[in-house]
């Protein structure tokens, strides 16, 4: 090989070794065994039933008591205030209530922390401002596309989605067709045989196989 030929090679695989170190700092998987994993009364009430991290039958809005759930959640934070877990319950709760401005603070504790359903929640609302989150649509594009990172099959569908329609088009988030194309690989497996999942997931592939 050509002394040429061989930097070349060596420069191309430590692109490719950086790129990957990049990625991985990048991902760090949210690992709920570093907060209490008991389901408190706060879970019971107010857990969401689409979150994977939930340690407690989930409930939809209309059938959370939101005065008695936003009491038990703000007690189980103050117990115990660094859990993402529970702030984003309290940010859920009060958001519902209409009073998502006292939870902002504990939707960016959630945020800070990496848990996928404060990730891609927070981000939704940020698209439109919804539950008085500050409109950002794209710090939502951010929050959206890390939590597609954390395996959160709402964001790996969305983001793509959102993408294609041009929401994101003034925003530096990435872009990135094969990153993207993964997200969407990844949905498939998390779906279980869903049928709208699949159909959503087909379509985004197949659109985003014509992007250049």
């Amino acid at each position: 090989m050509k002394q040429s030929s061989l930097s070349l090679t060596l420069f191309a695989l430590a692109v490719i070794t950086s790129s990957a170190t990049a990625l991985a700092q990048e991902v760090r998987p949210f690992d709920p065994s570093r907060y209490s994993q008991e389901a408190t009364e706060c879970d019971r009430l107010a857990s969401h039933p689409d979150d994977p991290n939930r340690v407690a039958p989930g409930l939809e809005r209309p059938q959370i008591d939101l005065p008695r759930a936003i009491e038990a959640c703000k007690a189980a934070v103050a117990r115990d205030p660094g859990n993402p877990r529970l702030n984003y319950l309290l940010g859920r709760t009060l958001g519902y209530s209409g009073r998502g401005a006292e939870g902002l603070g504990n939707r960016k504790v959630a945020v800070d922390a990496d848990y996928p359903q404060a990730l891609f929640v927070i981000g939704y609302m940020s698209l439109t401002g919804m539950n008085q989150q500050p409109k950002d649509v794209c710090g939502g594009a951010e929050l959206i596309r890390r939590s597609a990172l954390q395996g959160r099959i709402a964001g790996q569908l969305g983001f793509p989605r959102y993408v294609l329609s041009g929401l994101f088009d003034s925003c530096a988030v990435r872009k990135d067709k094969a990153e993207m194309l993964g997200f969407v690989a990844a949905a498939r497996k998390q779906s279980k045989g869903d049928y709208y999942q699949g159909l959503l997931a087909d379509m985004l592939e197949e659109d985003l196989k014509r992007l250049p």
